[in-house]
């Protein structure tokens, strides 16, 4: 008998309980399971509608975000859409700052959800993204920066909600990788899992330095986002552009998976991490769909003319 689903009673509270995949091509051998937590299934595509619920909720629960308030908030797309979405539901106009040289589609859909939007400049990357929302926000105090990357209900979302979603779905998890961006899904799932399943292995896929994967952020580069908790992770590997779109290319080809550019990076890292197992699950979560990196061609263009094309954009 068919299980019946309730259905959410607006878009917002369809946020999580995203599926989990396993990956049986992409394993490296018979005993280690490769999972995939598929964050591309939230209401905007990824993982960030989390972040952005958790941030506006807490901060219209403190009062620190007036009705009827501009948000004001830097990100190269995901975080910015996801914001975008959820203030238009709940009457919050919305302003992004975000690199002029992000695809496409992250503009599209940011101004489809009535988003305003400021660019700075591309070659400066998120960090000067960053420092031009904080000039602005000084200027003026009616702007409520929620800033994802200092914001404590960034990682507390991902321990309240992605973390427990996660050892629900594979319970004997030993390792779990994700992408190193604001460092809150590492934080966040990193305590939950540590707490609850001892042992358990912490992995960050970090961009190599000048290597700017969209949605990717080297720590050497100057600035480490405040809600990192670096205590958490247990190991971190370096990955490049060509990793990243080799990774999800495997994962369209082999598994039929349509993720973004970070998420080829998180599987190019969990396959490495999986061939150095004897045995255990390894999960890695997806941090969003495809869908937005349509126009930069990822899939079926020859490597080396991406490089030439796109080498001072973001997504390289």
């Amino acid at each position: 008998m068919p299980t019946t689903v309730g259905a959410a009673p607006d878009l917002i509270a369809a946020i999580g309980n995203t599926p989990m995949v396993e990956l049986r091509r992409l394993a490296p051998h018979d005993n280690v399971r490769l999972f995939a937590k598929l964050e591309g299934n939230n209401p905007t595509g990824s993982v960030k509608d989390r972040v952005a619920r958790a941030m506006i909720e807490s901060a219209r629960a403190d009062g620190s975000l007036r009705p009827g308030q501009t948000i004001l908030e830097p990100s190269s797309g995901n975080t910015g859409i996801s914001l975008a979405m959820i203030g238009s539901r709940l009457g919050h106009p919305v302003r992004i700052v975000m690199p002029d040289n992000t695809t496409r589609e992250r503009e599209q859909l940011l101004r489809m959800f009535g988003a305003e939007i400021v660019f700075s400049p591309g070659v400066e990357g998120s960090n000067g993204a960053i420092r031009l929302a904080e000039a602005l926000a000084a200027a003026d105090p009616e702007l409520f920066m929620p800033y994802q990357y200092g914001n404590p209900a960034n990682p507390d979302a991902h321990e309240t909600t992605t973390g427990p979603e996660i050892l629900a779905q594979v319970p004997h998890i030993d390792v779990f990788v994700a992408g190193l961006g604001t460092g809150g899904t590492l934080t966040g799932v990193g305590r939950y899992l540590k707490r609850e399943r001892p042992g358990v292995r912490i992995v960050a896929a970090e961009p190599l330095p000048g290597e700017g994967v969209q949605g990717l952020r080297s720590l050497d580069e100057g600035f480490v986002p405040p809600v990192l908790d670096e205590s958490v992770l247990d190991d971190k590997f370096l990955v490049s552009n060509r990793d990243a779109v080799v990774g999800l290319r495997r994962l369209l080809a082999d598994e039929g998976v349509f993720a973004g550019l970070s998420c080829g990076a998180a599987v190019a890292v969990a396959v490495r991490v999986a061939r150095e197992m004897d045995h255990g699950s390894v999960v890695v979560l997806l941090a969003d769909g495809g869908w937005k990196y349509l126009s930069a061609d990822l899939w079926s263009r020859d490597l080396d003319d991406l490089e030439d094309e796109l080498e001072d954009s973001l997504l390289w």
